[in-house]
């Protein structure tokens, strides 16, 4: 039987931000959904409550051994007034999957997802409907147990935020410089790089403040064993269009499977536009763009879209792609994928997916 999702009123709303000054993950809405887990008890207790600070032990295994995952999804606003979500159960088949390589237990997908249509509809005045706005989902799942031995936690807890959000590099579609990263890496194969896992992130802020000081948007990694082929950017997935084809890197248990990359790969398939998902080395990619048939690059995520890349940096040597302009297949998907998501264009995918009962 399914659990009741109880309601707690807070006692005074936020002020809702401008829209222009949005950012992404700046500000955040008055309620949140919070589910725990005890191993005699399973996932109980699901509410909406006020958005506040936790308390936690000082001894929760989540701070001492890392326990935690999170999933990265977005609520469009409809020209009708209405909200959607777009492929939210990808999304949620992939947090599961993230549970199990951290051994915390699975969630019911269709009920979190039905806890996600609630929460949004309590919040439906937190959607904005600005040009390039969404807003933006973050469920969450991190070990509670007050424990100090190492192993898997007895304890959990689920929370989902909402965040209304601009563009992810501000300009929507101006073109980012990419730093291609040589020294460090940040996942391995059999090991964790496949599931949004925080460590992920924590391990890749050295890199990333490395091509911060260099005036880099972004890290592009390659492999960790030979350090030669593409695999990701840190916030996206990558693409390559050389002398017609689009290539993306294969997934291979290193890379995160994006529901935006997935969705690239299909609208390209459905515009009989060849795409490989195939092993690829930086030196192909120098090599095309010298051989002047590398055309486009982009970048493929949740926050982002679609990020088109106008410098990739590699052993202190530069490439400009596509004279640092916007190429035409990046905004045509980027014009796609964005009308399919805020119900401007057909859907023939059926990828969308109404949250009923927010009109207006």
């Amino acid at each position: 039987m399914k659990q009741e999702i109880s309601f707690i009123p807070r006692e005074e709303l936020k002020a809702k931000p401008d829209t222009a000054s949005l950012g992404f993950g700046k500000y955040f809405s008055d309620y949140m959904f919070e589910m725990d887990y005890h191993n005699d008890l399973g996932w109980h207790n699901p509410r909406i409550t006020p958005y506040e600070p936790l308390t936690l032990d000082p001894s929760a295994m989540v701070f001492h051994y890392g326990q935690a995952i999170f999933e990265g999804m977005k609520a469009y606003k409809t020209p009708d007034g209405s909200v959607q979500l777009f492929r939210p159960e990808k999304n949620m088949k992939r947090f599961n999957e993230s549970c199990d390589r951290l051994c915390i237990p699975q969630i019911d997908e269709e009920f979190l997802l039905e806890g996600i249509k609630q929460l949004i509809t309590t919040e439906k005045e937190w959607v904005p409907d600005g040009e390039g706005t969404s807003l933006y989902i973050r469920p969450f799942i991190f070990s509670t147990e007050a424990y100090l031995g190492v192993r898997p936690a007895n304890q959990y807890k689920l929370l989902v935020i909402l965040s209304p959000s601009g563009a992810y590099y501000g300009s929507q579609l101006s073109p980012v410089k990419i730093y291609v990263e040589e020294q460090y890496v940040r996942a391995v194969i059999g090991g964790v790089g496949h599931v949004k896992t925080a460590g992920n992130y924590a391990a890749s802020l050295k890199a990333q403040k490395k091509a911060d000081a260099g005036g880099y948007a972004q890290i592009l990694w390659l492999d960790a064993k030979e350090n030669k082929y593409v695999e990701e950017v840190g916030s996206m997935n990558i693409f390559f269009k050389i002398n017609g084809e689009v290539v993306t890197p294969k997934l291979n248990g290193s890379i995160l499977p994006g529901v935006t990359r997935d969705s690239v790969i299909e609208l390209l398939k459905y515009w009989n536009i060849p795409v490989r998902e195939e092993r690829i080395s930086i030196e192909e990619v120098f090599a095309a763009h010298k051989r002047g048939e590398l055309e486009e690059v982009f970048g493929a995520g949740t926050a982002a879209v679609i990020s088109p890349v106008g410098e990739l940096t590699w052993k202190d040597q530069s490439i400009t792609i596509n004279d640092n302009q916007i190429g035409q297949l990046s905004q045509d998907i980027y014009n796609e994928l964005t009308g399919i998501q805020l119900g401007k264009k057909e859907d023939p995918f059926n990828w969308t997916v109404k949250v009923t009962s927010v009109e207006g």
